[in-house]
């Protein structure tokens, strides 16, 4: 029997693959609804044909079990003019691709067969992407996606890896999220701005900290940023956030800096101005012991809950905010301090400030009822 590629190239390779025959037990399945599907090729002679029932399903999730598709490199030159039909016909949204080793020129054929599709987010997890993406021709680019999504990618093209990626996709990403990333140093004279752009998520990079942030966010390439998600990404102190914000004229509505270990200092941070347009700030999980300086002067959210403040906060360290999140706090809660820990996933314990308070507090009708919101 003749094995098909790998499911990757599911949606890049639809005719030959309807001329094949599963002989083994599948590997994939999809619920009864169709909408969901999941393939997981662990076996050490995986029957990828077994995909073919996913071909009407919303999502798809396929991970490869850690093996090369090196063997595949030869459809990387079909034509998907060759198909495009079929690929406009299928449902997807959502396709995550994991556990695999893919040559750079693979990659890019198989985003250049879903340039056709309704594919919208697209997820790639505890990839090892090897070679050099290819130069995309002038048209039938890759799908239009709203969401990005990668964790634990490493890339053989370094600091160049995200303008590589970036020029196979069209304009309109809405969202985009990277995580336990190799290199997030970009190389921002060859990344094209990212002006639809309203979410970026660093999170669940460690070592990224306020020197990584200022070459994360190349200057002028973020104008539409609304919100930015820092969640365990070594940062240290607001006030360092807030100089590389500035730096790269970054302006968003809401910052989360939750799940840092931050310093509250106790000397005023260098002069730095925050974005006028910042309303939102979560300062959760951070294990602080006072309220830091340099914060912005006013807020409408100001989140300090889950952190180690043994008293209430004198008006002279808050910002003028509206919401004004406390608990979880030992001053608050004496037994607090089970749950102080800063989680290095980034993932709350279920167990942890589980009546945390979304919107106004009862600290905050007290401070309140003392003028120091006013």
């Amino acid at each position: 029997m003749v094995r098909a590629p790998c499911p990757l190239l599911l949606l890049l390779l639809l005719p030959p693959l309807l001329h094949l025959r599963a002989a083994a037990p599948e590997p994939c399945e999809i619920d009864e609804d169709d909408v969901r599907c999941v393939c997981n090729f662990t076996d050490p002679e995986p029957d990828w044909s077994s995909a073919l029932q996913c071909m009407s399903a919303l999502e798809l999730e396929v991970r490869g079990g850690g093996r090369s598709l090196q063997q595949f490199i030869k459809f990387a030159d079909t034509n998907p003019k060759e198909y495009v039909d079929l690929v406009k016909a299928l449902r997807l949204r959502r396709l995550t691709v994991g556990t695999a080793q893919v040559p750079a020129p693979l990659l890019a054929a198989v985003l250049r067969g879903l340039g056709s599709s309704r594919l919208r987010h697209l997820t790639l997890e505890d990839l090892q992407v090897t070679g050099t993406m290819p130069l995309p021709p002038l048209e039938d680019l890759g799908p239009a996606l709203s969401t990005l999504s990668l964790r634990n990618v490493s890339w053989a093209t370094g600091d160049a890896w995200l303008a590589k990626l970036q020029q196979w996709l069209k304009p309109g990403l809405k969202e985009l999220n990277i995580a336990q990333a190799h290199s997030l140093a970009f190389r921002c004279a060859d990344l094209h701005t990212f002006s639809s752009l309203t979410t970026l998520d660093l999170s669940d990079n460690p070592g990224l900290g306020e020197r990584g942030l200022t070459a994360a966010l190349c200057p002028n390439k973020f104008p539409a940023l609304q919100e930015l998600t820092l969640r365990n990404a070594g940062i240290e102190t607001p006030s360092g956030v807030c100089a590389a914000l500035a730096a790269a004229g970054v302006k968003p509505q809401r910052l989360d800096l939750s799940h840092n270990s931050l310093r509250a200092t106790t000397q005023g941070p260098p002069a730095c101005i925050w974005p006028s347009a910042l309303s939102s700030l979560n300062l959760s999980f951070s294990g602080l012991e006072q309220v830091p300086k340099g914060l912005p002067a006013e807020l409408s959210v100001l989140d300090l809950s889950c952190n180690k403040l043994n008293r209430m906060p004198r008006p002279e360290e808050l910002p003028k905010v509206s919401s004004l999140t406390l608990d979880g706090n030992p001053f608050l809660e004496p037994d607090a301090s089970k749950y102080q820990e800063v989680p290095s996933s980034g993932v709350v314990p279920a167990s942890a400030c589980s009546a945390l308070a979304l919107g106004m507090s009862g600290t905050v009708a007290l401070l309140q009822g003392a003028g120091t919101l006013a």
